[in-house]
């Protein structure tokens, strides 16, 4: 038997890697059109940055290296150009002779990955305006930086990839600047939680532009002007694109392959395409979303390595294994905060009009009492009915990892806010709490899905009618002069069965704290005495001041 495969990287290697493994007598043939075949993606702005120091530590294997250990046929610099399904064959141009030819098949494999979008906008062709998607753009920018030294940087779209940049140039020394079109960074995450970048990124001193798409570039000199849709104008040294990556499915449609309504090469559950002997995975397929039964385009290296062995399996033994879908779990480094996220934002559900209730708590990455905790800032998605889990995001400083991978396999089980609570994890004072922040986001869930306390959200609370509600603080004197809630009554928790009479039965009662504990207390106190209308105000006063700073 023989199979070819269209692109390296984080699929094709690693599918041709699993074939060798599986079958020592099927013939491989890897098509790359670039001159890596195996590399670190994820890390190239870590190198451009000066994190990672060694440009040799983001090559995986070399050609030489991966074809003599696998034995397997790798031609790099060599574009597979058509596709005839009919026949069996594909078109390749080498692009080190410049001359075509033509390979037969009985298997094949599409690892095209996606594409960098690059708009056309006048002036994007000048010198300085770069993406970032493999070695060669990585090496283009690592060059100009070294032979212009750049005062000031523009990162255009704030994703993970931009944030990533932005956070490698600022610790290289180079002023930054994100413009994002819409009103936040990072677009799986919900503005709430994305309000507490923005924050961190200011303090880093990155400037960040919302709002504003950019409309032209302008190259003066040894600078170049970059236009916005309302006419402000930012000048800056060079322009990294980051406003996202589409399917690269141009052999796909060329020979007939079913293409999904996202736009990604659409697959079957064994990564079959429409044509039984050709198979797709990676970037450029759409995948099954468990959590809103729909096929989305993830574009991610985790879930491109389990389809790739998948795939290897089913052409070996027959299809027999299936892929049963990526629910998007995502982790990024900025600076030295981690932001994570899985499942489905609130604004995916919406949108999808799925029904959900949100839960925001604010837990420390171990015992408080052992030096070195940090704030882990977390919000869960789960439905009003069965407590199923939907989607949790988490931003904090340590131990944000093992937390989003404890809520990502619960969410892939289809499991609910009711086995959150009964996680086990590993305990001892450094490492976590006796009830994890996980747990405890599964108790307050099952609190508000009980009945046993009333959520309201920060987004409610200015559209409050002041004459039928009453806004309690019930933090310290100290906690609620150094900021608070405007037309918040201070009653600290400690004083509040004493304090009956200044609390009116006959309006809304919102109670609110640092982070929602002493809210829940105080608004169990209030329930069993004798008031109805009460609420707790989700993730505190730490959730409300930094969604509307």
């Amino acid at each position: 038997m023989k199979v070819l495969i269209v692109g390296g990287v984080a699929g094709g290697a690693t599918l041709a890697a699993r074939l060798r493994r599986l079958d020592e007598n099927v013939e491989i043939v890897l098509f790359e059109k670039g001159e890596y075949v195996s590399y670190a993606n994820c890390g190239l702005p870590y190198y451009i940055g000066g994190v990672i120091t060694d440009r040799e530590d983001l090559f995986l294997h070399t050609v030489e290296s991966l074809s003599t250990r696998f034995r397997l046929d790798i031609r790099d610099m060599a574009e597979v150009i058509s596709i005839d399904s009919q026949n069996k064959t594909v078109k390749v141009h080498d692009l080190k002779n410049g001359k075509d030819y033509i390979e037969k098949y009985d298997k094949l494999v599409l690892s095209t990955g996606a594409d960098p979008i690059r708009p056309s906008l006048p002036g994007i062709e000048n010198e300085g305006i770069f993406t970032l998607r493999n070695v060669t753009d990585t090496d283009k920018i690592k060059s100009y930086i070294s032979d212009n030294t750049p005062k000031k940087a523009v990162i255009i779209g704030g994703g993970f990839i931009g944030l990533e940049m932005a956070d490698n140039l600022n610790h290289a020394g180079i002023e930054t600047t994100i413009i994002e079109k819409t009103m936040q960074v990072m677009a799986p995450l919900d503005y709430s939680m994305a309000s507490i970048i923005h924050n961190y990124l200011r303090n880093l001193e990155i400037n960040l532009t919302f709002g504003a798409g950019v409309s032209a570039f302008e190259r003066n000199g040894n600078s170049i002007k970059v236009i916005l849709e309302n006419k402000e104008k930012i000048d800056t040294d060079m322009v990294v694109l980051s406003i996202g990556v589409s399917p690269d499915n141009k052999l796909a449609k060329g020979c007939g392959l079913k293409i999904g309504e996202t736009g990604g090469i659409h697959v079957d559950e064994y990564m079959q395409t429409s044509d039984k002997d050709i198979y797709a995975l990676g970037d450029s397929v759409e995948v099954f979303n468990p959590v809103i039964e729909k096929y989305s385009l993830i574009a991610l290296a985790g879930p491109a390595n389990k389809q790739a062995r998948i795939v290897a399996d089913n052409i070996v033994y027959g299809n027999k294994n299936k892929y049963i879908g990526t629910i998007g779990t995502s982790i990024a480094k900025i600076g030295n905060l981690t932001v994570a996220a899985t499942g489905a934002s609130s604004k995916l559900l919406d949108k999808e009009k799925i029904q959900h209730i949100t839960s925001y708590t604010h837990g420390s990455s171990h015992a408080s009492y052992y030096p070195g905790a940090h704030q882990l800032s977390i919000k869960i998605n789960f439905a009003p009915d069965t407590g199923k889990l939907l989607g949790v995001q988490i931003i904090g400083y340590d131990g944000v990892d093992k937390r989003i991978d404890l809520f990502s396999q619960v969410i892939k089980k289809n499991g609910t806010i009711y086995e959150l609570q009964e996680i086990e994890h590993g305990y001892a004072p450094p490492y976590s709490s006796a009830k994890d922040p996980v747990n405890i986001a599964g108790f307050v869930a099952e609190n508000m899905l009980t009945g046993k306390v009333k959520a309201i959200y920060w987004n409610e609370i200015e559209n409050l009618d002041k004459n039928n509600s009453f806004l309690i603080d019930t933090r310290t004197v100290g906690e609620f002069n150094r900021g608070h809630i405007g037309g918040a009554v201070n009653i600290s928790l400690d004083t509040i069965r004493g304090k009956f009479n200044e609390i009116p039965k006959d309006k809304k009662i919102i109670i609110y704290c640092a982070v929602g504990l002493r809210g829940y207390i105080a608004a169990r106190i209030l329930m069993q005495n004798g008031y109805e209308d009460v609420y707790n105000l989700s993730g505190g006063y730490e959730t409300y001041r930094y969604a509307i700073g």
